[in-house]
């Protein structure tokens, strides 16, 4: 059995979503200790139980301490099995990050996992669905992962009730140096329940600022009446993004603003990846065995990825600056 602290480093959910992956994955039992030990609120939280709790249906998994607050879990998962799953998180919690649970491990299953989800699709602190359809898929597409998501509706805090289809077929990931590439700045800005000229504004104002710092953009508008009431906008180029949510009191312009000087800062930067992509392909370039990118720096949840993953696997990520970059590599 491998001991895995949960207080290590960001010492987060993350840690969980990753270890209970990877014991799928290799085969390894798993103890994880003190989780969210550094939190207001220490333990497992709603989000954290469905991502356990599915990864263990995916496995067969023998679990104890799966209750609200754990702070140890025991997993002992029996294989990978493909299937169809259905999953309600039951609040607004996050949709993208519970797939960093179960994307590396159904993409190893012999048999094709499909998975429909109820959750938030556009929640703080998370990467947005948009992001991880058009920043971090291609991305691992290009590593060999066989896998579709298709947003169905959207989700925003606190009501969530957006859903998600996400079929995951057998893949073998392969190592992959990725490069910075260089394309016009894509984009949605979306809402729902809200009138249609915030979508606009969102945009109009995100534009205005790429422009201003020599930067091409085109950004689609969707609106929609869903279960939650909200507002976002995603940005894409490459392998980098930015992102921000609406919320109530905040001007639609502040919003668009904020997600275009996100995605000016990285792309400004030079490097490969941006920062949060940077800590999502840490599992799968560890399972490939062979990869590099470089990123503007190297953040908690990247030396928290990389500690975990070198738990599991006989590996050693090196780090290098290169070019006032941070260069990852296998």
């Amino acid at each position: 059995m491998i001991a895995i602290d949960g207080s290590f480093g960001e010492g987060g959910g993350q840690i969980i979503r990753t270890a209970v992956a990877l014991s799928a994955v290799t085969g390894n039992d798993i103890s994880i200790n003190n989780i969210r030990n550094n939190r207001l609120q220490p333990g497992l939280k709603a989000q954290h139980l469905t991502a356990v709790r599915t990864a263990a249906a995916l496995t067969h998994a023998d679990v104890t301490g799966l209750e609200l607050g754990s702070t140890q879990v025991i997993f002992r998962p029996k294989g990978i099995f493909g299937g169809h799953y259905n999953v309600d998180i039951g609040t607004a919690g996050s949709i993208t990050l519970l797939l960093q649970c179960l994307m590396p491990a159904a993409a190893m299953s012999t048999e094709t996992v499909t998975l429909d989800i109820i959750g938030g699709t556009d929640v703080a602190w998370s990467p947005p669905i948009d992001y991880l359809s058009n920043v971090l898929l291609p991305v691992l597409t290009s590593m060999g992962l066989d896998c579709s998501i298709h947003l169905q509706n959207r989700g925003y805090y606190p009501r969530g009730g957006g859903s998600v289809k996400v079929v995951i077929n057998p893949s073998k990931l392969t190592g992959f140096d990725i490069e910075k590439r260089s394309s016009d700045i894509k984009g949605t800005s979306h809402s729902s329940n809200l009138p249609e000229h915030v979508v606009q504004r969102q945009a109009d104002a995100a534009v205005k600022e790429l422009e201003g710092a020599g930067y091409r953009s085109s950004i689609d508008m969707e609106t929609a009446n869903n279960v939650s009431t909200g507002s976002g906008i995603t940005l894409w180029s490459g392998n980098i993004g930015g992102s921000a949510l609406g919320k109530r009191g905040l001007p639609a312009e502040k919003v668009g603003r904020a997600a275009a000087m996100e995605i000016i800062y990285e792309l400004d930067s030079g490097a490969a990846v941006d920062v949060y992509l940077a800590d999502q392909l840490i599992p799968y370039m560890g399972l490939a065995g062979a990869g590099s990118f470089t990123s503007r720096e190297i953040s908690k949840h990247t030396s928290t990825n990389i500690w975990v993953v070198e738990q599991f696997l006989k590996i050693k990520f090196n780090i290098k600056t290169e070019n006032n970059l941070y260069k990852i590599y296998l």
